[in-house]
């Protein structure tokens, strides 16, 4: 949990559909090889700078970044469960299918960098084209008398409204009473770029500053108290030119969100900025900055604006630490906070913020609730921050801190990154011209064109010559007055020694686009498949949303605050915007496509060599470097770029010579005739669900063909009759027991699920673009495969994928040695990744690792050494037994009937052609392993291992508390107590002891085990004082939270979870994903859901504190184990020891890295005598 971030590009809030990079970076951050860790804290750094959130979810800015998540491949070792993570792929955007692949290729990389821009003159758009859209975007009036009306997709039913408060400050109301969930989100206009340039950090230390109490509410935690007591979340992120704040919570009491709304509107209007508080959150943004030092994308961040003009505030240092806030302004004799108060006095005023609400209260409602809360917003009737520098300070063609124009940049990474970027700067010279590139979207289609991955495509060239794994290309740097537009390449060993050759074939396609015309069905393709995906578009997560919503009410005009990031061809011609909400098949007229190709045109023709510079990340770079980065402390070299070299790629070989082409067309987009839903849900009521309706279990899937526990398959089905949509899921499951009986199974099961999508990407490519997935998973207990998308094509695509993974093996198997090597490469340096994550996330993995046994688990160091050892000709004979023998379970959901169904299972069937098994040959299923038992005023079981990142000087501590169990009255009070304690927890660690940035709690579940836990990571406390101060919290519990418990705070922290439980699924692959995980299994408990309502409803205050005192506070039996991380360098530095030994199978009180396996083995002899 945090409060803040300042964001880097590629984590910056997304609103377009216009950035691969970002995507895939969110995408790859949240990528981990080692197994997966708890739910309830991301492994990795999330989307809004890196932070944990508040219950830790991952708040994205836009529904196609949430899609670009999913579609990340489940880690090759998943850690053990029975139901690795749902993987669906859905999403028609070339640019996220891009940076998809490259995840899959690129897993050595658990970070990407944003890069360097390089200085060009900016073509001016026509005069006539940049004047009109200045002229459609402008902001709603005050005394607008007729409303504006929204587009919407067709499947969305909620109302919507925007206005403009007498105070100038901009609102978009959506009143969703269908749901119970609400979500709001201020954009204020002022970012990281209008820092004081004696004062570094400042807009974000403002932004952490208002959190902590107003005039109206000057407790420093009360609106996370309130939130917390109503199910919610909150964060903030601070952007270059903007900040934005959001929050989420239960919203069905009306006067509960009159005052969340009230509460919220108070950070605008009266923020405190007390004297304590200022000096205590210094140390937050201390521990923050201190976190990210060793991470690969602050630190190429910054070196990115290093090669911006230096006059330019894109330059400067965004985050702020101590350095910057404290010291630098003690030895100017500045005064901080009154520093803090100018800068809020200046830039937070009602004129330049954007609110977007979305809640179950009507529209009149909503209105009189705003007004309410935020219409004493000061209006100081300030002009956009921004103004002061866009369009009059040129962002390159000045001199930076790093040469741009023409020149390299080397740089050594923390992990192993191996790759090119070539950048090319587009500058705007004014408002208009801004403005029309992003109603046009040119970056998406030319994202498009040198990203794909199909025949003739870059990637299929450079993979043939050994020098690429993956390829991507985007925008990055996106401001008001410039974009940054990239094209990088993931590189081979043969590719790194290779950059010219590489980047040649670059400029050869960019040469083509540039001399031959972009074929129109390119243009078609991509509006069909947008328009598909708004036709079927439903409502996603609320918290996502909203953000989406208020960053749109700054780049788009008002209709389109909801089309304008999920939509292309936003104007029917030069003078008029799209008006309709109906989606379309094909451009309106030949006019509306030039538009787009007349942008996109503009656009290539600024990708030129003389315009582009380069940036090289690579570990050989390491000790033959001569400059160091000033914030971060990178390693780099920057040289100019021969002439000679820039000669060569002015003069590219042509495209056509080297087999780089114009991609197909795409056979794989549905027919009109097969989007026929078959079975149509009834129209349903747009108001919200009474309880009894909601509390109504879902018809569950049935089975529809059962060959008995001897035979061959157990099909489950089920017709989608709730969603309305085209599409389905296929499951199909081989369970097994020997294909991850050893680390070395486990690493050819992994070398054979890259492989296999890497040899397969020219023809699923296309499918993906067409909203069509696949998935391949080798597991525990067997091998897995997922299709998804428009079932119009589903089965054929399904068949093709089977046979050539079951039956054409050589389609999908490494050549030769040298494309062997490559895949083993890939995974090798994917498992070095692991070393240089946050200390936090090795607390948790320990922590998990402890709890799974070790035949679904295996360590990092296994796997590397297992991988090592790996062959060709073994993963041959590997793959040749995967398929050979099994027991078949699938599941058949969505638009297809029942013969249909079984006639898709008798396909695949044919198609795996597999040997069945005998019941006892089944494999066991996962059991958690129990957790060393720590008798009253006994110490608990501690493993101390020290920080495998020599550079990370941060601590960590993860406590866990495991239930064995089962029940529903078990899981729900464990999540009552995760609940209660969380606010409380972080405020004491975080706020008041100021311990560090990276204060959490939350649930996992391992089976049917479930496992509280407290997470801190320190820069300024050793791990045993994190442990201690987590205890005395613990301690602390009963007498402090849940004695003054009152009936209405439990009612309030049960209806949150009941809530939750009960909110419609807003997607069929969510109802797939639950009926799966009851499948695979064995539990087929298919209401789940409505027995733990059940359960919630049941409890009183004494349930809970009796489940404590059994627990923690009071228990004979309690299971706790403690997860230090200790840094190896630093003020809280120590050395741990290996191994502490045991002595008769009964462990140590602290436990070394090395008595791991000693402590699981322990835990399997407990299961097996339970």
């Amino acid at each position: 949990q945090t409060k803040a971030a300042v964001i880097p590009p590629p984590l910056a809030a997304m609103s377009s559909c216009s950035s691969p990079r970002r995507y895939f970076v969110a995408a790859l951050l949240s990528l981990s090889i080692f197994p997966s860790t708890f739910a309830f804290l991301p492994s990795s750094p999330s989307r809004t700078g890196n932070c944990l959130q508040k219950k830790c979810r991952i708040n994205n800015a836009d529904e196609r970044w949430n899609r670009a998540i999913t579609a990340v491949p489940a880690a090759p070792n998943n850690g053990g469960n029975d139901v690795p993570e749902f993987t669906t792929i859905n999403f028609n955007n070339a640019d996220s299918i891009t940076r998809r692949r490259l995840v899959q290729s690129l897993l050595a990389s658990a970070s990407f960098a944003p890069f360097a821009a390089n200085a060009i003159t900016s073509t001016a758009a026509t005069t006539s084209s940049s004047t009109v859209a200045s002229a459609l975007i402008t902001p709603p009036a005050a005394e607008a008398a007729t409303p504006i009306k929204i587009i919407k997709p067709p499947l969305d039913k909620r109302a919507y409204e925007t206005f403009t408060l007498p105070n100038g400050l901009q609102v978009l109301l959506c009143s969703d009473p269908a749901s119970t969930s609400a979500a709001v989100a201020m954009n204020v206009h002022v970012g990281a770029c209008s820092d004081p340039v004696e004062i570094p950090g400042l807009a974000h230390f403002c932004e952490h500053m208002l959190f902590l109490g107003t005039e109206l509410y000057p407790e420093e935690d009360s609106f996370s108290k309130f939130l917390s007591s109503n199910g919610g979340t909150n964060n903030a992120f601070t952007d270059s030119e903007k900040t934005v704040y959001y929050f989420e919570m239960d919203g069905s009491i009306d006067n509960r969100m009159s005052e969340a709304l009230l509460r919220f509107g108070s950070f605008f209007s009266g923020p405190l900025f007390t004297e304590s508080a200022t000096g205590r959150e210094l140390n937050a943004i201390d521990s923050e900055n201190s976190k990210n030092l060793q991470n690969d994308v602050f630190r190429l961040y910054e070196l990115e604006k290093d090669r911006v003009n230096s006059e330019h505030p894109y330059s400067k240092f965004f985050t702020g630490n101590k350095s910057t806030l404290l010291e630098g302004t003690k030895r100017q004799g500045i005064n901080l906070r009154q520093q803090l108060v100018k800068f809020y006095e200046a830039y937070y005023s009602a004129n330049q913020m954007s609110l977007a609400v979305v809640s179950p209260q009507s529209i009149p409602q909503l209105k009189k609730f705003v007004s309410e809360g935020f219409g004493t917003i000061p209006n100081r009737n300030i002009d956009p921050p921004k103004d002061k520098w866009t369009y009059r300070i040129p962002p390159y063609g000045k001199s930076g801190l790093v040469p741009a124009e023409k020149s390299i940049v080397e740089i050594v990474p923390i992990q192993e990154l191996r790759q090119v970027s070539i950048t090319w700067p587009i500058l705007f010279s004014s408002k208009e011209e801004s403005e029309a590139f992003r109603l046009n979207k040119p970056d998406y289609f030319v994202s498009w064109l040198l990203g794909h991955e199909g025949v003739g495509s870059l990637l299929s060239y450079m993979k043939e010559k050994g020098w690429a794994n993956s390829l991507g290309a985007s925008d990055n740097a996106n401001l008001s007055d410039f974009i940054t537009f990239e094209v990088t390449v993931e590189l081979t060993n043969k590719g790194l020694g290779a950059i010219d050759d590489v980047c040649e074939a670059i400029f050869s396609y960019v040469r083509m686009m540039q001399q031959s015309s972009i074929p129109d069905f390119v243009f078609d393709e991509n509006l069909q498949l947008d328009e598909l995906q708004w036709r079927y578009t439903t409502k996603g997560g609320t918290g996502s949303f909203v953000q989406s919503l208020a960053l749109a009410m700054d780049q788009f005009p008002p209709s389109l605050y909801v089309a304008g990031p999920r939509r292309l061809a936003l104007k029917e011609t030069e003078e008029k915007l799209i008006s309709s909400d109906d989606p379309r098949m094909s451009f309106k007229t030949n006019g509306q496509r030039d538009i787009i190709k007349e942008a996109t045109t503009d656009l290539i023709n600024r990708l030129t060599v003389d315009n582009s510079f380069l940036t090289v990340f690579s570990k050989t770079f390491e000790g033959k470097t001569s400059k160091v980065e000033k914030w971060y402390g990178t390693n780099f070299n920057a040289r100019p770029i021969p002439m000679s070299t820039l000669m060569r790629w002015q003069n590219a070989v042509p495209a056509g010579s080297i087999g780089l082409a114009y991609p197909r067309k795409n056979v794989f987009i549905p027919s009109e005739s097969g989007l026929r839903v078959k079975k149509r849900p009834k129209e349903s009521d747009p108001k919200a669900l009474s309880f009894e309706e909601k509390i109504k279990p879902i018809t569950p899937p049935t089975v529809i063909r059962d060959d008995g526990d001897e035979g061959r398959w157990t099909v489950y089905h089920k017709q989608d009759d709730r969603f309305g949509k085209p599409k389905a899921f296929l499951i199909f499951q081989l369970l097994t027991g020997e294909l991850y009986s050893t680390p070395l199974m486990a690493s050819l099961a992994m070398l054979y699920q890259q492989c296999a999508a890497d040899r397969l990407n020219e023809y699923t490519y296309d499918a993906r673009l067409a909203d069509m997935s696949y998935d391949l998973q080798v597991m525990p207990r067997g091998v897995r495969l997922t299709f998804g998308g428009y079932n119009d094509k589903l089965k054929t695509f399904a068949s093709y994928v089977s046979s050539k993974l079951a039956r054409d093996l050589d389609d999908v198997l490494p050549s030769n040695e040298e494309e062997f090597e490559r895949y083993k490469d890939n995974l090798l340096r994917a498992l070095s990744a692991f070393n240089v994550k946050q200390p936090y996330a090795h607390a948790i993995y320990y922590s998990s690792l402890s709890q799974q046994p070790r035949n679904f688990q295996y360590t990092n160091d296994q796997l590397v050494a297992a991988l090592k050892e790996t062959s060709l000709p073994q993963l041959v004979d590997y793959v040749k037994t995967l398929w050979a023998t099994g027991k078949g379970e699938a599941l058949i959901q969505g638009n297809y009937d029942k013969k249909e169904s079984l006639d898709i299972v008798n396909t695949i069937d044919k198609t795996l052609s597999f040997q069945p098994i005998s019941s006892d040959q089944y494999p066991a299923r996962l059991k958690a392993l129990p957790l060393p038992v720590t008798a009253p005023g006994e110490n608990p079981t501690r493993l101390s291992i020290s920080e495998p990142n020599p550079s990370n000087n941060n601590a960590a501590s993860h406590i866990t508390l495991q239930c064995l169990g089962k029940s529903e009255r078990d899981h729900v009070l464990i999540e009552i107590l995760s609940a209660i304690i969380e606010e409380p927890f972080y405020d004491d660690l975080r706020t008041k002891q100021q311990l560090g940035y990276i204060v959490s709690s939350g649930v996992k579940a391992v089976e049917q085990s479930r496992s509280l836990s407290v997470i801190v990571q320190s820069n300024v406390a050793p791990a045993e004082k994190i442990t201690s101060s987590m205890i005395k919290f613990l301690d602390g519990v009963s007498d402090n939270l849940l004695k003054p418990l009152t009936s209405i705070d439990i009612e309030l922290f049960v209806k949150g979870l009941v809530d939750r439980r009960l909110e419609p699924d807003k997607a069929l692959a969510v109802e797939v994903t639950r009926n799966w995980s009851e499948i695979a299994s064995g539990r087929f408990q298919y209401d789940r859901l409505q027995a733990e309502v059940a359960a919630l409803l049941a409890i009183e205050k004494h349930d809970i504190v009796d489940y404590w005192d059994q627990l923690y506070a009071n228990a004979k039996e309690r299971r706790i184990l403690i997860s230090e991380i200790v840094p190896r360098t630093g003020p809280t530095s120590k050395e741990p020891a290996l191994s502490s030994g045991y002595s008769g199978g009964v462990p140590a009180t602290v436990l070394g890295i090395n008595d791991i396996d000693q402590l699981r083995a322990n835990g399997e002899t407990s299961i097996s005598n339970m």
